[in-house]
């Protein structure tokens, strides 16, 4: 895939170590874009080491909210996204304004133990080589499905979408993109994100959402407003 002026073909084309940015309630997808506001020192030091250097950073949440509220070097959840830094501005105010480009998903393996104050972990790229081929499963979505929900849940909370552009989106960024922009959880966001194909990532979302339903229902109003 290509991510920037970068072309991903294989695993081996990505580095076997990666700074990790542990952000609680991020999803980054292969092939969809994140904009970030950075502003802690170490974030701002582990963006001046990318921009020096491949430019890519590994996207991971916390393994559970309560460690990353606890310590600033919560338990990792054992998938992530790495993303290519596409996009980067300086405010004046000593904040990045960036954005990254999903490449593929990894496996966390060992941290490594380093002088820098921001993470590093190995990473293990081949159970989600299939990320790096663009449309990889769309076939086997069902895309009527999808967008029946996705009608059920912007009527339920008196909203609504253009479907053109909806109905001209591959589906690939059709699914994707409905996961980025959902309101949920980290948890739901993180059962997205291991979902173990595309196929599975819209019956995942399409559960997700079809839970919520049940319950604004029985509530008498959204739980995700």
């Amino acid at each position: 895939m290509q991510a920037g002026n970068a072309i991903y073909e294989t695993i081996a084309d990505l580095p076997p170590v990666l700074p990790v940015f542990p952000l609680s309630g991020a999803l980054l997808l292969p092939r969809t874009q994140l904009p970030l506001n950075i502003f802690e020192q170490r974030y701002l030091d582990m963006i001046d080491a990318a921009l020096s250097g491949n430019r890519l950073i590994g996207m991971v949440q916390p393994a559970s909210e309560a460690s990353s509220a606890q310590s600033d070097t919560p338990a990792l959840a054992n998938v992530g996204c790495v993303g290519r830094l596409t996009s980067f501005q300086e405010t004046g105010d000593g904040r990045y304004l960036i954005t990254l480009q999903g490449v593929t998903r990894f496996a966390l393996g060992k941290e490594l133990t380093t002088y820098s104050a921001f993470r590093e972990v190995e990473c293990d790229f081949a159970p989600f080589a299939t990320d790096l081929t663009c449309g990889d499963g769309e076939e086997d979505v069902d895309r009527n499905g999808l967008l029946k929900t996705l009608r059920d849940y912007l009527d339920a909370n008196n909203l609504e979408a253009d479907w053109q552009s909806v109905s001209e989106a591959e589906t690939e960024v059709l699914v994707n993109a409905l996961c980025m922009m959902c309101p949920y959880g980290p948890q739901e966001k993180q059962a997205l994100l291991e979902a173990r194909d595309l196929k599975t990532r819209a019956e995942t979302l399409i559960a997700i959402t079809e839970m919520d339903l049940a319950r604004s229902q029985n509530d008498g109003g959204s739980t995700l407003q």
